[in-house]
């Protein structure tokens, strides 16, 4: 007897779920550096050396995660216990991860950063794996998908104008000071019940497939070796992560450069990320009825190239104003990446099912996850270099023109990494939209 197909998720439902899982990690990747580096005095070199470890340990860690939810058969489906267990465990990390003690450093100081730093991202992993997983077996046509990732990636820019652009704002004025961590902890534990709630209420929505639950539970080695042997894996794998890793290098610096390069409060961070964030939102709907009309790879393409353009600008702003008029283009582009990349990786996933007849979103998305990883390693590495070429070791060791090593981190690495992205993905080839019951999909190549 076949499974009954379960009602339909109502997208809204579905895509407020983003909105508690951005909050937590945005706020951490956002805030580590002037928190750790700038604030307690954690050295850079320190800094990019439990980048590095924290990546590798993750790249480890995700598929094994992604492959027990595939494997996963509840009554409650396979990505809602992980969601509900990932969702407490990943608040109580990020309120330990910004209580370090102020008496801590060196050794101490490094190690409180690494531990929870590792464990936040881990738990981060656990949650993002699942709810991702849940986009392409929830709206199995690509024009549903696009209305859900759309709304999902509107409430995830809320919620970073919340995680980022607010942050500031309330960490340093409302519940502490540009010194002090007090407001810190204060901003993490509101976030993290906020982040509980929201979560939660999503998971307990989600009307899972039991069809996707097959009896048979793929097994983690056979299935690793089918991925990496696909050569879609690498070529969308590679080319997103420099988008990926471009924007982490922006979102992890911002608050510095306004600091530095601008020569601002960091609380002025709030004018530059709320306009970036604003038209980064208002553009999904422009970027929707383009993917519509054109198809999410074309569209995917033409995002590339214009975030890739917009770094040029914000590196010769001199003030607010000019930065926030750079800004404008960068949220343009943004928002057109919001709107695809997704919907790229979606089609990946969706031919991995046709061709393998087993759903295993979670190991596949956790696989795609590793290039994600690399954010840490560059960005590590990124401002390890700062120390190197203009002297940035710490906010007590600025060297003589951190203003000039911000934008070189906030614009020149990001330029260059985009530049790539958008070259690569002119050369990209991607499955065409088909039905579940196909035997084999075919390939889109559009000039």
């Amino acid at each position: 007897m076949s499974q009954p197909v379960p009602a339909r998720t109502p997208a809204w439902r579905y895509a407020i779920g983003m909105f508690g899982t951005s909050i937590p990690i945005n706020m951490i990747k956002g805030s580590m550096i002037l928190f750790y580096v700038d604030i307690l005095g954690l050295d850079v070199r320190a800094y990019g050396v439990v980048m590095v470890v924290y990546a590798i340990i993750d790249a480890i860690d995700n598929p094994v995660l992604g492959h027990l939810s595939d494997r996963t058969r509840t009554r409650y489906g396979r990505r809602r216990p992980w969601l509900l267990v990932g969702a407490p465990m990943l608040a109580a990390c990020m309120v330990a991860f910004f209580s370090a003690p102020t008496s801590l450093d060196g050794l101490g100081l490094m190690l409180w950063f690494a531990v929870f730093a590792i464990l936040c991202e881990a738990f981060d992993s656990m949650l993002n794996a699942n709810y991702g997983a849940l986009l392409p077996e929830l709206y199995p046509r690509e024009r549903d998908r696009a209305v859900a990732n759309s709304l999902r990636q509107g409430f995830q820019l809320v919620a970073l104008v919340i995680s980022l652009a607010v942050t500031p704002l309330l960490t340093t004025q409302v519940f502490g000071t540009e010194k002090t961590t007090e407001g810190f902890q204060t901003t993490a534990i509101i976030y993290g019940v906020i982040a509980l709630v929201v979560i939660a209420f999503m998971a307990l929505s989600a009307r899972e497939n039991p069809r996707y639950a097959t009896d048979e539970r793929p097994r983690l080695l056979p299935s690793l070796w089918s991925i990496v042997r696909n050569p879609m894996f690498w070529s969308v794998g590679l080319t997103g992560a420099c988008y990926g890793v471009a924007m982490a290098l922006v979102l992890s610096g911002l608050q510095l450069y306004v600091r530095y390069s601008l020569g601002l409060p960091v609380g002025n961070a709030l004018y530059l990320q709320g306009i970036v964030i604003l038209i980064s939102a208002g553009g999904l709907a422009v970027w929707t009825r383009v993917v519509a009309a054109r198809g999410a790879l074309w569209t995917w393409r033409l995002a590339f190239a214009i975030l890739a353009v917009s770094f040029a600008g914000l590196f010769f702003a001199t003030d607010l104003i000019t930065a926030v008029a750079a800004g404008i283009l960068v949220g343009a582009g943004w928002s057109g990446m919001l709107a695809t990349n997704d919907l790229i990786v979606a089609r990946v996933l969706d031919a991995d099912a046709v061709r393998n007849g087993a759903h295993r979103e979670g190991l596949f998305l956790s696989a795609f996850g590793f290039f994600t990883r690399l954010n840490g390693i560059v960005t590590g590495l990124a401002l390890t270099s700062l120390g190197v070429f203009f002297g940035y070791n710490s906010g007590a060791d600025p060297g003589a023109d951190p203003g000039l090593a911000f934008r070189m981190y906030l614009c020149v690495y990001p330029f260059v990494l985009t530049a790539i992205g958008a070259v690569a993905a002119r050369f990209v080839a991607v499955p065409v939209e088909s039905p579940p019951e196909a035997a084999q999909p075919d390939v889109e190549r559009t000039p």
